[in-house]
């Protein structure tokens, strides 16, 4: 029938067995931790947005319909998590642009990013989201389009119109940043 594993992820959502849940949860934790790493850019932020992630999905196991979407509930819930987690640092009050670019500059050569790595990832936060998710998911998560597409609920076809739109939108803002190096 299946393998022990997906045996125990069929039984975790009648059982209230909070271990067998969570074991569940933890044999994606790669996964999860550099998606939600991805959106936060924190590994702290990260972690904290898996655990919100567990607390939410285990609240809400019985909603889960079919047992073989798993992976993709829990990765779709976390991706939420990690967008409203965006939305409020939006509302803090930002510092000056030139102390930020001055200090993000520094942080990234502490940890061997590149000015190019560094600029790729300041233009991505202005295209629109849903084509942000797709690039996140596709190129820093190596995700295939099928499973970003059952990720995010859409036909696969939307999911490739929306990585070529995003790609084309960050064309075009590298294009137009003048410290950009002509990638």
């Amino acid at each position: 029938m299946g393998t022990n594993a997906e045996m125990k992820k069929m039984v975790f959502i009648q059982t209230n067995d909070e271990t067998v849940f969570v074991q569940s949860i933890m044999e994606h934790q790669d996964t999860l931790f550099s998606i939600a790493y991805s959106y936060l850019r924190n590994r702290h932020d990260a972690l904290e947005a898996i655990q919100e992630m567990t607390c939410r999905a285990w609240m809400k196991r019985r909603s889960l319909k079919n047992e073989n979407a798993f992976k993709s509930w829990i990765i779709r819930i976390l991706i939420y998590i990690c967008i409203d987690e965006q939305r409020r640092r939006k509302r803090t009050t930002p510092i000056a642009n030139e102390e930020l670019d001055d200090a993000l500059t520094d942080a990234a050569t502490g940890y061997g990013i590149d000015a190019d790595q560094l600029a790729i990832r300041t233009v991505l936060q202005s295209i629109k989201p849903k084509y942000r998710h797709v690039l996140l998911l596709k190129y820093y998560n190596d995700m295939t389009l099928a499973e970003i597409a059952a990720i995010l609920g859409k036909p696969e076809g939307t999911v490739k119109t929306w990585q070529h739109k995003g790609l084309e939108q960050l064309r075009k803002l590298m294009k137009n940043r003048g410290d950009w190096h002509g990638y």
